[in-house]
């Protein structure tokens, strides 16, 4: 499997669970409605962890435009690579975002909540102020590239992400720091998806939000250089 077939892949299995078990807990009649945040915040360790240990072999699992920027800034990666692993990145994340609400299409059907129906697919701030927005989102992706540059091999792959460290550092970011924003900290996880709500015919949905989504793809690049500067720096 090449580097691109395996970030795409990686990353629409990511977006397929992570996106799925938002839906299972937000979404009327079905089995997990009304499971809370714990479980949304393992749902998504575990979609991380899946994700990662099926493209490790072939990309390194990246699955992260943040991932693969800070691993460039950091020297670990090759900068000219970049391109190839995002557009790989965002068309995984449209299409597990598409596979989401293809299997829960009558859940959404029988969901009046149009918030909801917009937060199975990307986040949003609990209480809109764009500054504290941007440093906690800056924060989280902070700790997921240092977390993830930490583990990766010094040969600039992350071998050693295919199996359940990274997917504990998300667990660990979602329960600690997710609860102001949602922790994106994943530009395509978050794009992708937001695209994906914008153009689906989804009964009695809102807007996608896109003011909120321009400021979180520039926290996660933020957070990706910052980290990818001190490393490079050491």
């Amino acid at each position: 499997m090449s580097a691109f077939t395996g970030e795409l892949i990686g990353t629409a299995l990511l977006v397929l669970l992570g996106d799925g078990v938002v839906a299972n807990v937000l979404l009327k009649k079905t089995k997990g409605h009304g499971g809370g945040w714990i479980v949304i915040t393992f749902g998504w360790a575990m979609a991380v962890f899946v994700g990662v240990l099926v493209a490790s072999a072939s990309s390194g699992g990246h699955l992260n435009p943040a991932v693969s920027i800070g691993l460039a800034v950091a020297g670990k990666f090759d900068s000219s690579h970049i391109p190839a692993y995002v557009v790989a990145q965002m068309v995984g994340a449209l299409a597990g975002a598409f596979l989401v609400w293809l299997m829960h299409k009558v859940h959404f059907e029988a969901t009046e909540d149009r918030d909801a129906k917009l937060a199975v697919f990307c986040t949003g701030p609990e209480i809109r102020s764009m500054p504290l927005n941007l440093v906690s989102e800056i924060i989280g992706t902070f700790v997921l590239v240092y977390a993830a540059l930490s583990i990766s091999s010094y040969e600039g792959g992350l071998g050693s992400l295919a199996g359940l460290p990274i997917g504990l550092v998300v667990l660990a970011i979602g329960l600690s720091l997710g609860g102001t924003t949602g922790y994106a900290i994943n530009p395509a996880r978050d794009l992708g998806p937001r695209i994906v709500h914008a153009l689906l015919p989804i009964p009695g949905k809102r807007d996608s939000d896109w003011g909120v989504r321009m400021d979180t793809g520039g926290r996660a690049s933020a957070g990706s250089r910052t980290r990818g500067g001190f490393i490079s720096a050491s």
